[in-house]
């Protein structure tokens, strides 16, 4: 059936499991056995709905037991890409003719299958990038809540757009898609955001291709067979892993690619705008580039604030998969009044974390995503010891896989290094604040801008942050992660990107452009 306005319900956010419930804990045991018995799969690659194999491959690691291989998918070269954006410029030919209410159904038979299949999606997301299992059900609740809104978005852009009547006209808006798409997601939220910005620029009426992480290509490579298994017709989705230097500047540069949608490091996206902004030879437009980038995220502590609940959000925050995520609270601004007092119940707090394999349902923080990881958030923590006080952590933990333990540095300088870059990982700078005004030129003083949170009781200060705290996402007496599709539309700004708001009322707007047209009466 295809879905219309009128029989769709409204959004509601996808509930998160806690794993309090005896029969989610049986649920999830009993996926975790299932995923594992079909680890070291291979995978090939998805051109024009044709599975294509190739001699060199990339193998995703389970980063808690490296030697244990998730799954193997092909590894595209220069020709294949080709391919992959000639079958996308094919597919686009109908697929930007399909009504919307068949575009949107696509998605939400996708949501109704990812929805019967939450545990293993979960399972894998243990497995591939370390998740523990709220974390993993996290994200594959984001990923839900991204189909089921996107499609529903979509069909409110399809409804007649309001004008201003002139006399004698007939005068209408419509919204129509752009081309090909490349899309190319991170690793850390492995379902939720390769999900999202697919999802979002299909319902649009664009094609995609796909260029996974390779530390999480398996769970790319599940979702595009289920977007295939809702009905999306073959060429709409290529699914094309490989090497960035290989493909990477191939896809972003090619001149039949209209947009590219990029999460990652502000490294990658600076370079992807830079080379996006270069017309190629036979290139008809400006390319669209929406970025999402890093960030260095603040939480201010008030010298008023609660400050269990702010010790709380700063541990979860902070922590939280490992501070792998772009809106982790890497820096804890905390007033001086209440500094010392802040560090020792952060200090008992952190300990009472526990590191481990993520399989096992105790874990909160599992291993860091790959070696390479390890090595550099391990340089930022001998960094970090010399730049202040080790309060916690500061070693790898035991096991096989990449373990740190949650490190915490107290009495850091405002522009030290582990105050200013991205280092993505559990490790948490204290910096201490003279006053709230001190705290709030701290907080904005990096390149990056995209989520902050302050635990304040002073309306005062909440008006104050309000008005100058310069962050995509604000949030008061709540810890700074956790965004949910709809209620806090996410992107952020400066270098943290274009300020995409995914998840919000206007994300669908950047892969759809308008036209206007008039006829006299």
């Amino acid at each position: 059936m295809t879905a219309t306005m009128d029989r769709v319900t409204p959004f509601e956010n996808e509930r998160i499991k806690t794993f309090t419930d005896g029969g989610d804990v049986a649920a999830m045991e009993a996926a975790l056995a299932e995923v594992k018995r079909g680890l070291g799969r291979s995978y090939p690659l998805v051109v024009d709905g044709q599975r294509v194999q190739t001699r060199k491959r990339i193998h995703s690691r389970n980063p808690a037991v490296p030697s244990e291989i998730v799954g193997e998918t092909a590894s595209a070269s220069g020709e294949d890409a080709q391919r992959a954006v000639d079958a996308a410029e094919r597919a686009f030919a109908s697929w930007r003719l399909a009504p919307a209410g068949r575009r949107a159904s696509v998605l939400f038979r996708s949501a109704a299958l990812l929805r019967e299949r939450r545990f293993l999606y979960d399972a894998l997301l243990v497995y591939e990038v370390g998740k523990s299992w709220p974390e993993a059900d996290a994200d594959v609740a984001e990923a839900i809540d991204f189909l089921e809104f996107y499609g529903r978005e979509m069909l409110r852009y399809a409804q007649p757009q309001p004008v201003t009547p002139i006399e004698g006209e007939r005068n209408e808006l419509v919204y129509i898609p752009l081309g090909v798409g490349v899309v190319i997601p991170p690793w850390n939220f492995a379902a939720a955001i390769p999900i999202g910005m697919t999802s979002a620029a299909i319902v649009a009426g664009n094609t995609v291709v796909l260029k996974p992480s390779s530390d999480a290509a398996i769970v790319a490579a599940w979702f595009v067979d289920l977007m295939h298994e809702a009905g999306l017709p073959a060429g709409v989705l290529n699914y094309l892993p490989g090497s960035g230097s290989e493909i990477g500047d191939l896809v972003v540069g090619h001149p039949k690619v209209r947009f590219i949608s990029f999460t990652g490091s502000k490294e990658v996206g600076l370079h992807i705008n830079d080379l996006a902004a270069k017309p190629q030879r036979g290139q008809r437009w400006i390319k669209r580039v929406v970025a999402e980038m890093g960030g260095k995220d603040a939480i201010i502590v008030a010298a008023d604030a609660d400050l269990d609940a702010a010790v709380e959000g700063v541990a979860a925050s902070a922590f939280g998969f490992q501070g792998q995520k772009c809106s982790a609270c890497s820096r804890a601004i905390v007033e001086e009044p209440i500094y010392d007092a802040f560090l020792d119940k952060l200090k008992a707090r952190v300990a009472s974390i526990v590191v481990g394999d993520p399989r096992n349902r105790e874990t909160v923080m599992g291993p860091v995503i790959n070696a390479q990881a390890l090595e550099s958030i391990s340089r930022y923590i001998e960094v970090g010891k010399r730049e202040g006080r080790l309060i916690c952590g500061g070693r790898r933990a035991e096991g096989e896989g990449y373990f740190l333990e949650p490190t915490v540095i107290a009495d850091v300088a405002p522009d030290a290094t582990i105050a200013q870059e991205e280092i993505f990982g559990p490790l948490l700078a204290v910096i201490k604040a003279k006053s709230f005004d001190d705290a709030m030129t701290v907080a904005n003083g990096t390149e990056f801008g995209l989520t902050g949170s302050v635990y304040t009781t002073d309306e005062k200060k909440i008006e104050r942050a309000r008005d100058e705290f310069f962050v995509g996402n604000l949030y008061f007496n709540r810890k700074s992660t956790g965004a949910m599709v709809g209620a806090h539309p996410f992107g952020g700004f400066n270098m943290s990107g274009t300020d995409s708001k995914a998840g919000g009322r206007d994300y669908l707007l950047l892969y759809l452009q308008a036209k206007s047209m008039s006829r006299k009466v």
